[in-house]
């Protein structure tokens, strides 16, 4: 008997068990399967060209950290510049020598560091080298220099704020020979300056240099100082200016911008200005009506 190729006993096709595979979408009349894959296509190319998030936080942080350093650089020097500013003008400032008048202390070209604290130990007394203003006439016209408009300008701006040296201007530097009241003379019977009739035995001369060639017999002021150079050859100070009663070569106190405390240029000439207490330790205070 042939078995019937349609009856029961014929071979059936399973399918392994598990969970219902769904049935593949069908697109739509009129749309293709490939236009949800154009459509992220698109997406991704737009998020390309702007950019990821971390990417511009990364931009927008280095563009904020130089913003900050400027600032910050900007700040520092602008401190730096008051506090100059402010040192200069109420406690220390740079001088340059412009002249032999003070040699050998002193020589052309030297910076000093000028106190502007005229009190306590910094208070000028007798043998103390000073900075004063001309009082008037005894400097000779001044040159200008140009060094050009914005040399000028620059070097005046540092001087302004006190990173440059003060120099050739309305500025001498003399020594303090006698103050108020004092009674200066030149000379007695050895050639020496005397003060309140003491002798001085001014050990700070420039070589080979008299005391002094100019007599003179003067009493100091109130509130004034009788200035004289170390190379008393080469100074025009207090005796080149007076008039015989020392009142037109006293320098006022309000024209002296500080003591010298010490030469801090060139280093191999480095040195504090010590107040020279065997010159002057002898003179007695001045006498009232002297």
């Amino acid at each position: 008997m042939t078995p019937d190729p349609h009856s029961g006993d014929a071979p059936s096709r399973t399918t392994p068990a598990g969970p219902e595979q769904p049935e593949p979408e069908q697109p739509r009349p009129g749309e293709t399967g490939s236009s949800k894959v154009a459509a992220d296509d698109t997406g991704s190319r737009q998020g390309s060209s702007q950019g990821s998030p971390s990417r511009r936080s990364a931009t927008k942080e280095s563009g904020g950290g130089l913003a900050h350093l400027v600032r910050e650089v900007a700040i520092v020097g602008i401190t730096a510049l008051v506090i100059s500013f402010l040192i200069k003008t109420f406690l220390v400032q740079a001088f340059w020598i412009p002249s032999g008048s003070m040699e050998q202390t002193l020589v052309f070209g030297d910076r000093v560091m000028v106190s502007k604290i005229q009190a306590g130990p910094t208070e000028l007394e007798r043998g103390d080298i000073a900075v004063f203003q001309d009082p008037g006439g005894w400097l000779p016209q001044r040159i200008e220099v140009d060094r050009g408009p914005l040399l000028n300008g620059t070097v005046d701006a540092l001087e302004f704020v006190g990173l440059a040296p003060a120099g050739d201007g309305d500025h001498l530097i003399k020594r303090v020979i006698g103050t108020s009241g004092d009674r200066v003379v030149c000379c007695d019977d050895q050639g020496r300056v005397t003060v309140n009739d003491e002798p001085l035995e001014e050990t700070y001369l420039f070589p080979g240099d008299e005391p002094s060639l100019e007599q003179f017999d003067i009493v100091v002021p109130p509130d004034s100082f009788w200035m004289m150079g170390d190379h008393r050859s080469n100074s025009r100070d207090s005796r080149a200016n007076d008039d015989g009663t020392g009142t037109g070569g006293a320098v006022p106190a309000a024209d002296v911008v500080g003591q010298a405390l010490v030469l801090v240029w060139p280093l191999d000439r480095f040195d504090w200005f010590d107040r020279p207490a065997d010159v002057f330790g002898d003179v007695p205070v001045a006498q009232e009506g002297s």
